[in-house]
């Protein structure tokens, strides 16, 4: 347990965690390894299912073809937690269960663990709300069906664990339904180092962390390890946040997220003020509904990989906007991250690094605290600059990146330690450039 935090009452939000001493800001508040996780279906053919990196080879499992891992050594690893659920795969193959379901059965096999132990936790997952009681009668037949989903799933080859005979279940699991409700309430999105999701994981104890948009905490993992780092200077007493979505949003849109996921309205002071709304739609309306309304496009030619439409269709409506909408304007922000991740796969740097410059103002505008997401916005235009030889520009803008990253992340961080690389190779070749000058 970690010394500097424990669990209280928080008035009108119920349980919570608080600092029990002077938290610093970028200080290592408390990190967890996962009760459960698993990669994320959207991207198990690319990330190794046992230490969740990123590689482009994977070997994949023999007998249920769907686990793939970097090398042998990896794939060893995960057996003890795999065979079971390699068994489960196998009878439903060709389909594939949903994240949420993976999760609640590995949940099982680590509950069934001997190895496995919750004593320690400041929250049990016994104590876990489902909300059920909350939901829309729509939410709870969707719950509905992926409750039965999980009773197929392990009754296919596992009938010592099948949910039709519960007393063989620990007493969090007899119940499917509110087994799911609970996952998919109280689960984390594990992201790697640019914040793109590659998995999900429960982690018990910082489930008790509510929410603000303004939060004075963030959380960024190392691997399936979850790191939660103080944004700011935190009193004793005080109570520690994190935000449980993107905050790069309306207020009425985050509102509307926190209701319909987690089941409860946001009264932060910045929902209170509505700060940056009418910056975010700023421009005329009539050109930038055109970028809302096509989104949604937009993620699934990037969830398929299809990068030239994707990036031509961020050029036609950016082209249509044109000056008529300003470069704050909330949807043509997340249009031009979208042409910017299609330059970058298609090997555009040129015409990469001029969208990645025009987004800096506005992130710096929009991230006014120590955000991960800012300081990995300056990586990624760092690295362009660094790339095309801008090296002075590059040194610049690493610089930058690494005031916020060596916040969130913590100096130990493998993402900050490949900052400081970069920001050393900047310095090894502007001495080198004014040797050959002189």
């Amino acid at each position: 347990m970690a010394p500097k935090l424990e669990r209280f009452v928080s008035p009108g939000k119920g349980n919570g965690l608080r600092a029990t001493g002077r938290i610093l800001k970028g200080e290592l508040v408390f990190s967890a390894e996962p009760l459960a996780n698993c990669v994320s279906k959207k991207v198990s053919r690319d990330v190794c299912h046992h230490c969740f990196t990123r590689c482009e080879t994977l070997l994949r499992c023999s007998q249920c073809k769907m686990a793939r891992y970097c090398n042998i050594t990896c794939q060893k690893q995960a057996w003890s937690v795999h065979k079971t659920e390699c068994k489960c795969l196998r009878s439903l193959l060709p389909r594939i269960p949903t994240d949420s379901v993976r999760l609640a059965a590995r949940l099982i096999f680590a509950l069934l663990s001997p190895s496995k132990s919750c004593s320690e936790e400041l929250y049990t997952l016994e104590e876990h709300e489902s909300h059920l009681s909350c939901m829309s009668e729509q939410k709870k037949q969707g719950l509905s069906h992926l409750a039965s989903m999980l009773q197929l799933y392990l009754q296919q080859e596992v009938p010592e664990l099948a949910l039709e005979t519960p007393s063989a279940l620990p007493p969090v699991c007899q119940d499917p339904l509110s087994l799911i409700a609970k996952v998919t309430c109280n689960c984390f999105t594990i992201s790697d180092g640019e914040l793109q999701e590659i998995g999900v994981g429960l982690y018990p104890s910082l489930s008790l962390l509510n929410h603000d948009c303004r939060p004075n905490c963030v959380m960024v993992f190392e691997g399936t390890k979850l790191q939660l780092r103080a944004v700011r200077e935190i009193n004793p007493e005080e109570e520690l946040t994190i935000s449980y979505i993107e905050t790069l949003s309306l207020t009425e849109d985050r509102q509307r997220q926190l209701e319909e996921q987690y089941h409860f309205t946001c009264h932060c002071q910045r929902c209170g003020c509505k700060d940056t709304d009418g910056l975010m739609v700023s421009g005329e309306e009539v050109s930038w509904r055109p970028m809302m309304e096509s989104l949604s496009r937009l993620d699934e030619l990037k969830a398929e990989s299809n990068w030239q439409v994707l990036l031509e269709s961020c050029k036609h409506l950016l082209s249509a906007a044109s000056s008529v909408v300003p470069d704050e304007n909330l949807y043509k922000l997340r249009v031009t991250d979208a042409a910017l991740d299609a330059c970058i796969h298609l090997g555009y740097w040129e015409e990469a690094l001029g969208l990645g410059l025009r987004t800096l103002p506005v992130y710096r505008q929009y991230y006014p605290d120590p955000h991960p997401v800012h300081g990995v916005q300056l990586m990624r235009v760092g690295k362009l600059q660094h790339y095309l030889e801008h090296i002075s520009e590059a040194a610049d803008t690493f610089k930058q990146a690494y005031q916020i990253i060596k916040v969130t992340h913590g100096d130990t961080h493998s993402l900050t330690k490949d900052l400081l690389m970069k920001m050393e190779e900047c310095r090894a070749e502007i001495d080198q450039q004014s040797f050959h000058n002189n």
